[in-house]
């Protein structure tokens, strides 16, 4: 058995020993747009690459820098190589955390030229937890008894076609990229 997988674009990558030569924007926006979110368990098909645009629209609305709109529309970009993992398991997986770290940095060192400042992270972060919030809320019809996050956009989860998210991705790529990104 082979310790790579072959990517959409043809790459073979270990997942385990990324290099940035491995990345394509492409094969994020492809896998991104087929992988469910939720592991499956939503009520009608809602893929990470559309999350991952919704929070990228969010950073811009409040205003954020490019460097922070980009890494969120990239937060996610270790699921296209390591699959997503829900949350509650995922906290218990040491191992498969700091892959998906050392992921996360190649990908955000290829695109943003460096790793995240603590300060972007934050904010990153920040949005990935409240889009969450609706997620769960539109998805699973969950209840949390906490105040729903106030966000400046609106958002649909009506069910797409993965062409045309994996089309949107790459769109927002390129605009958000223009200034700054180190490789496409």
């Amino acid at each position: 058995m082979p310790n790579y997988i072959t990517t959409y674009t043809g790459i073979r990558m270990v997942p385990t020993e990324p290099k940035e030569s491995d990345i394509r924007v492409e094969d994020l926006a492809h896998a991104l747009s087929l992988i469910t979110r939720g592991n499956g368990h939503v009520k009608n098909f809602f893929s990470v690459g559309q999350h991952c645009i919704h929070c990228a629209l969010e950073a811009e609305a409040r205003g954020y820098s490019k460097r922070v709109i980009l890494a969120c529309l990239l937060h996610d970009g270790a699921e296209a190589y390591l699959s997503d993992v829900p949350s509650p398991f995922k906290a218990y997986l040491k191992e498969y955390n700091d892959f998906e770290d050392r992921i996360l940095d190649v990908i955000f060192t290829k695109y943003l030229g460096s790793k995240l400042t603590d300060d972007e992270y934050e904010k990153m972060k920040k949005v990935d937890h409240d889009m969450l919030y609706y997620d769960l809320k539109t998805l699973l019809d969950e209840h949390m008894d906490i105040e729903p996050p106030e966000m400046k956009t609106t958002f649909s989860y009506e069910v797409r076609p993965f062409e045309e998210v994996e089309q949107q991705y790459l769109v927002l790529f390129k605009k958000y990229a223009k200034e700054g990104y180190i490789n496409s």
